[in-house]
């Protein structure tokens, strides 16, 4: 049978969350799926683990590691479903989760990406991610991130998924290219959704579609890699799909948010990661030049489709995730 959706999980070393993501993707009712995990070279026995605790799952080892962007990629190539669903590995998902996600999409009304409603494991009351938004200066963030469950169960439309759990059609996945392998980890997936608008698509966050998070378990919050690629993705994704005329208005607000940026990383000891960020960002310009041709080409709609879903307010949204996300690398130490 041809399966509805096919999950995709990515994995690197992180065979000790496997028992509760996959045993969450088994109880999901209402929906046919297939699951496909995407191991990304792991050394800690991932690929024999699965093979012999869960053999209805499809393995694609890869034997270098390809990142989220990458991993995700091979996972789709062997996707047999009409939709894809992304899964982080560290996640438990409610036995209805895809099914809210695949109800929600209304190809009539463009909305196609949906996104999920993500909790903390260790306090489900808590919000990890709502969806993700994206601030008028360039820089993205999680809606909602820190803060109660209660203020995130309205469905609504947002800027973009959240790559730790979302869904769209495997044809407007590979109508965008999939997710840009230079990203490697992080922003991916802000880059996906922007590219997704600027064709005139929209994205649905759907509060019935419920999964549980550790959040950050294989990159960190405030580790080096988690800021270099953070910060250099940031620059490719601003540069990469803003449209020109927008671009223009944004970059003194965006020089003056990388200068605030560089504040905040500096103060938790992590300067060295910021510089090189912005240092391999100058890098890429020129590849991501020839991106940027190819997205500004292409895209259906403009500037003043994209602005209305910009949020303004940034230092107030950057302050609180920043402050929560600080609080959780101390907590984890």
């Amino acid at each position: 049978m041809i399966p509805d959706v096919s999950i995709i999980v990515v994995t690197w070393n992180g065979r000790h969350h496997l028992d509760l993501c996959l045993d969450s993707v088994a109880a999901q009712r209402g929906v046919s799926a297939e699951t496909i995990l995407v191991d990304n070279a792991s050394t800690d026995g991932t690929v024999e683990y699965v093979r012999a605790r869960f053999p209805w799952v499809r393995i694609v080892p890869l034997t270098v590691n390809q990142g989220f962007a990458g991993g995700n990629n091979a996972g789709v190539r062997e996707a047999r479903g009409r939709f894809v669903a992304f899964l982080n590995n560290d996640t438990a998902a409610d036995p209805g989760w895809l099914r809210a996600l695949l109800d929600a999409v209304d190809d009539a009304s463009g909305f196609v990406l949906t996104t999920s409603r993500i909790v903390y494991m260790h306090d489900p009351d808590v919000i990890d991610s709502a969806g993700d938004g994206l601030l008028r200066w360039g820089g993205a963030f999680k809606r909602h991130h820190g803060m109660p469950a209660r203020v995130a169960l309205d469905s609504t439309e947002v800027f973009g998924i959240c790559g730790a759990a979302c869904l769209l059609p495997k044809a407007v996945f590979e109508e965008l290219g999939g997710f840009d392998e230079d990203f490697f980890a992080s922003h991916e997936d802000v880059d996906l959704s922007y590219r997704a608008r600027l064709l005139g698509y929209r994205c649905r966050y759907v509060a019935g579609a419920l999964v549980r998070h550790h959040g950050s378990a294989t990159i960190g919050t405030l580790s080096r890699f988690a800021v270099f690629h953070g910060q250099r993705n940031l620059e490719w994704n601003y540069f990469k799909n803003t449209p020109a005329s927008l671009l223009v208005r944004t970059l003194p607000g965006h020089l003056v948010y990388t200068m605030v940026a560089a504040v905040h990383f500096a103060r938790h000891g992590v300067a060295g990661s910021f510089l090189r960020a912005k240092v391999a960002a100058l890098a890429g310009v020129p590849r991501m030049w020839r991106k940027r041709r190819h997205v500004q080409r292409g895209r259906k709609v403009g500037a003043g489709a994209i602005a209305p879903h910009l949020e303004s307010r940034w230092l107030a949204a950057k302050l609180r995730e920043k402050h929560f996300d600080a609080g959780l690398a101390e907590r984890a130490r």
